[in-house]
């Protein structure tokens, strides 16, 4: 569904020129927003449609967009921070693509706020899932451990990211739009320059038949128009194949797709019999959790992980507490105490 139907005669102006939804899209494309935020926004912006029998957004205003958002918080159920991004998109949406404010969205019910402490592992259990993991994803696991990284910025490394002389990785437009550098492990360095050099050879052998291109963030293609096949704007984790970009029909080479780290990752827990719930995003728990452990100041792992504010940085204060709030249970004193013998029968000689 790219464009309501049904719609009233009153809305014709509305539907003149580009669809809605590619409206949408050129709105987010021109102020640089994530092809992931892309995704989330267009898709909000369809099951609002959806929800209100296909009319068009610009024949409704605060009151349909409240009463969808509470459908979403009342009878979906979703997080808190899932009807905050619907709301996200829908303010987006009318205030740039639409060019109209929202009005108070009032009575909103807003979706109840869980706070979870976040699941960390042992360095055995990471030791663990790591051996059960082998090629590209074992290097994107280790820089998710290792370098702190989510999962999408370890994807999206180029080869020019990377820097063995000092040891570091340079994160580029990561969340928040922000850089930053993380440590390269020492221990995964030289399996990362072996798998450069494979990725160099496939890069040459795709050369040699008119391949080897990638998209290049913003304009960057557009001033240099020889970048997109250059060497050091390769990914660092490359797919197997190649895509045509729809934009302009292009065959390109995207990165690794993160399901398949997440698969293997899923496998490798399993095998590893650990009963956690962990994921991706718990290899990049365990890194912070270990750092706050070896004695690292919350500061410095705040700026590793690129967390806007210290208090997200601070749940993890509370995952080091050993037991509640460090407390020893009184049980475990019982353990040291002699065991009483019980007391003999006289009639026994």
């Amino acid at each position: 569904m790219e464009e309501p139907a049904g719609a009233p005669r009153g809305e014709a102006a509305a539907r003149k020129g580009p669809r809605l939804l590619d409206r949408l899209r050129a709105a987010l494309r021109l102020r640089h927003y994530s092809p992931r935020t892309e995704e989330a926004y267009v898709g909000w912006a369809r099951r609002f449609v959806l929800f209100h029998g296909k009319r068009h957004p610009d024949a409704m205003g605060a009151a349909e967009v409240t009463a969808f958002l509470n459908h979403l918080a009342l009878e979906a159920r979703v997080s808190a921070s899932t009807q905050n991004q619907a709301l996200n998109a829908l303010v987006f949406l009318y205030r740039c693509v639409l060019r109209r404010e929202l009005e108070a969205l009032e009575p909103l019910v807003r979706a109840r706020r869980t706070r979870r402490l976040p699941v960390v592992l042992t360095a055995q259990e990471v030791q663990g899932i790591l051996s059960g993991l082998e090629g590209a994803v074992f290097l994107v696991a280790s820089l998710l451990y290792g370098s702190g990284l989510r999962l999408n910025e370890a994807l999206e490394l180029r080869v020019k990211d990377l820097d063995f002389g000092l040891r570091e990785i340079r994160v580029r437009e990561a969340k928040g739009r922000k850089d930053r550098v993380v440590p390269l492990p020492d221990r995964v360095a030289p399996r990362l320059e072996r798998h450069l050099e494979r990725v160099r050879a496939l890069h040459r052998q795709n050369l040699a038949r008119g391949l080897g291109r990638v998209a290049l963030p913003g304009a960057y293609a557009r001033k240099h128009p020889g970048a997109e096949r250059s060497w050091e704007w390769q990914w660092l984790f490359p797919a197997r194949s190649h895509y045509r970009d729809p934009r302009d029909g292009v065959r390109r080479r995207h990165h690794l797709h993160e399901t398949a780290v997440q698969r293997a990752l899923h496998a490798a827990v399993r095998a590893a019999g650990i009963a956690k719930r962990a994921s991706c995003h718990t290899l990049r728990h365990s890194f912070a959790t270990q750092l706050l452990a070896d004695g690292y100041d919350i500061r410095t792992v705040q700026e590793l992980l690129g967390h806007r504010n210290v208090n997200t940085t601070m749940i993890y204060t509370h995952v080091l507490n050993r037991g509640g709030r460090g407390v020893r249970s009184p049980l475990d004193g019982l353990a040291a105490a002699p065991r009483a013998e019980p007391p003999r029968d006289p009639r026994e000689g």
